[in-house]
């Protein structure tokens, strides 16, 4: 003979037990309908890639010292401070490239950001000295003309892997600014900071912290010497 308060017990512990399994199958058909909203709203298309256009490089040699325009098919997207970044990606990963003429390590990801302010018009005579205007620096009341001044942010690997030497670092330097000249014509000044942050020297020689004119650096028919 069964006692009472078990069979209580046995009824209530099937009771619940019949609860679980509703609240479980209840969960699961929530779960597949979520899955299958997530499905639905899934983009159908593929994201839209940046239409390749013509770039022109000024790839630097070490051999000579020189630079040489070189053409090429990029993606460049509409957005300017992305269009240079893309321009000087490739810039930088043709330096990394095994048969490289101006070999330096890390490719295009050493680039961060490209940032194009109004380039201040009072610096246009102090840029060679070095005494542009930091971007921070310039003020609502600055009169600013149409050019534009390019902010090269350069990852801290970068520099610490580029090879040290004053007509090595001279050249990317140069290179960068020239490339964004030939790709930008609005760019006339180009800073460069490191990690966000002024830096001395490249690596050791090349001055980063003057503003360059990147319009009077350019080559005229593309190659310098």
């Amino acid at each position: 003979m069964i006692p009472r308060y078990q069979k209580y017990l046995f009824g209530i512990l099937l009771a619940a037990s019949l609860v679980m399994s509703m609240v479980l199958w209840q969960l699961r058909e929530r779960a597949h309908l979520r899955m299958i909203a997530g499905q639905d709203s899934a983009p159908t298309h593929a994201p839209e890639v940046a239409p390749a256009e013509q770039a022109t490089l000024l790839v630097a040699s070490d051999s000579d010292g020189s630079m040489l325009a070189q053409v090429h098919s990029l993606p460049l997207p509409a957005d300017p401070g992305s269009r240079a970044r893309a321009v000087l990606g490739k810039l930088l990963d043709l330096y990394a490239s095994p048969d490289s003429a101006h070999p330096v390590p890390g490719g295009g990801s050493s680039v961060t950001q490209v940032f194009l302010l109004p380039a201040p018009e009072a610096s246009a005579t102090g840029a060679a000295s070095g005494n542009v205007s930091s971007p921070a620096s310039l003020g609502p009341g600055t009169q600013q003309t149409g050019s534009q001044l390019a902010v090269v942010n350069l990852t801290g690997a970068f520099a610490a892997s580029h090879p040290s030497g004053i007509e090595t670092e001279t050249l990317t330097v140069l290179s960068i600014c020239d490339t964004l000249f030939a790709n930008l014509p609005r760019v006339t000044q180009v800073r460069f900071l490191v990690d966000g942050q002024p830096r001395a020297t490249l690596a050791g020689h090349a001055d980063l912290t003057r503003a360059y004119l990147a319009a009077e650096a350019a080559p005229a028919d593309g190659t310098r010497r």
